[in-house]
């Protein structure tokens, strides 16, 4: 299990190779590889590509600073996303779609219908994975007691009754997940 004692941000931060920048990389990789694929790049593109954004975070991690921004972590990942397809796009006129300029300039845009799609997604696909990712670090009765309250929305008490545990362990279990998914999400979700 990861420490928790700080977001997975700092822990990238301070060790760009050990297990929170591998982390990372489990989040990021199929949020970048969708948002690459809905632009038309495939392949052995789509991959050089999320390895150049990849290697552009990790280097660029240690000037990153949050500073309690709504959505500033997945708006500078964005950026380099963008960058990266940009310069990709820029390579290869020939093929590159019609509408480039209009959607990179939406791209760039925070406040535009496109970015706020980006935005949405991010949170969505982060969200996902960590509960993917952390499910492992539990009992299994905890994840189910926590599935079924958080998850499927039933009642806690027909959880505990069900399950024929005290209506202090459903919570005591919701409460253990949700504070790990919490550190989890520190500085990628808003």
């Amino acid at each position: 299990m990861l420490d928790t004692s700080q977001s997975l941000l700092a822990r990238a931060k301070s060790d760009r190779a050990g297990p929170a920048w591998h982390r990372l990389v489990e989040l990021y990789t199929p949020l970048i590889r969708a948002w690459l694929k809905r632009y038309e790049v495939g392949g052995a593109d789509a991959d050089d590509i999320v390895q150049e954004v990849l290697v552009t975070a990790i280097q660029e991690l240690p000037g990153f600073e949050h500073r309690g921004q709504k959505g500033a972590f997945r708006a500078w990942l964005r950026r380099i996303a963008v960058n990266r397809l940009h310069r990709h796009w820029r390579g290869r006129p020939r093929q590159s779609p019609a509408h480039l300029d209009q959607l990179f300039e939406q791209l760039t845009d925070p406040n535009s219908e496109l970015s706020r799609q980006w935005d949405e997604e991010h949170d969505q696909h982060v969200a996902s994975r960590l509960l993917q990712l952390v499910a492992g670090d539990f009992q299994p009765e905890t994840w189910r007691v926590f599935s079924r309250v958080v998850l499927n929305s039933e009642r806690p008490e027909s959880v505990a009754s069900d399950l024929n545990l005290s209506i202090n362990a459903v919570w005591s279990a919701k409460s253990r997940v949700l504070r790990r998914l919490r550190q989890e999400a520190a500085g990628l979700l808003e």
